[in-house]
């Protein structure tokens, strides 16, 4: 059992990690801006800012792993804190020193691969709001990728991420985009979240960004 602490748990993605990690036996903390307002399937739960290096220590203290699901689907206010949220974990976690969790954070697809030189914000006709979410997602991940004392890993979801049942079954990749047998690049948070965990119990994408999709 291992001791998880979920910034942003109160999300669509963040409460579904929250749900698979309790599921397992895990003991997880919900970390939100709005403890009163928090209903979910945590052990325990604290308000939490992802932008205070001071409060991302406070939380991940005494935790084998920090998950960081802060996104930009949440509007402007929300797509504002992506990067800078990812220095301020990074930040926080090194004030722990040796102590400090692995961190593992909800990433974005835009930066993924679909053909040599071209990544899925390349794609014509996007619109202009989901770029700046692409872009926010690209710029967190390559400050990670600066980043060689702290334990992290970015997942990326398919580009299509919404509801559906939890199978429990997904495909992993690195940089290229995934898609199913149907040619359809697509995973629901269910099963985001079951990955997300598995990653959890089996580490095996320490210091690298790594993708999901539906078989």
């Amino acid at each position: 059992m291992a001791g998880i602490a979920v910034i942003g748990a109160n999300g669509t993605i963040g409460s579904a990690v929250v749900a698979e990690a309790a599921a397992r036996g895990h003991e997880v903390l919900a970390v939100v801006r709005d403890p009163d307002r928090y209903r979910g399937d945590a052990a325990a739960v604290e308000r939490g800012d992802v932008l205070d290096p001071v409060n991302v220590a406070r939380v991940a203290a005494g935790r084998d792993v920090l998950v960081s699901a802060v996104g930009g689907g949440d509007g402007p206010g929300h797509l504002a804190l992506i990067e800078p949220a990812a220095r301020a974990l990074v930040e926080g976690l090194r004030a722990l020193g040796g102590e400090a969790p692995r961190l593992i954070a909800v990433g974005g697809a835009g930066g993924l691969e679909t053909a040599p030189g071209r990544r899925v914000w390349d794609t014509p006709g996007l619109p202009e709001a989901v770029l700046q979410i692409m872009h926010a997602h690209g710029a967190a991940l390559d400050y990670y990728r600066t980043v060689a004392d702290i334990r992290w890993t970015v997942l990326s979801p398919a580009a299509e991420i919404g509801p559906g049942p939890r199978t429990g079954h997904y495909r992993t990749g690195l940089e290229q985009l995934l898609v199913d047998s149907a040619g359809r690049s697509h995973i629901s948070v269910p099963d985001y979240a079951v990955a997300l965990v598995d990653e959890i119990e089996q580490p095996e994408h320490i210091g690298e960004r790594f993708t999901c999709c539906a078989l």
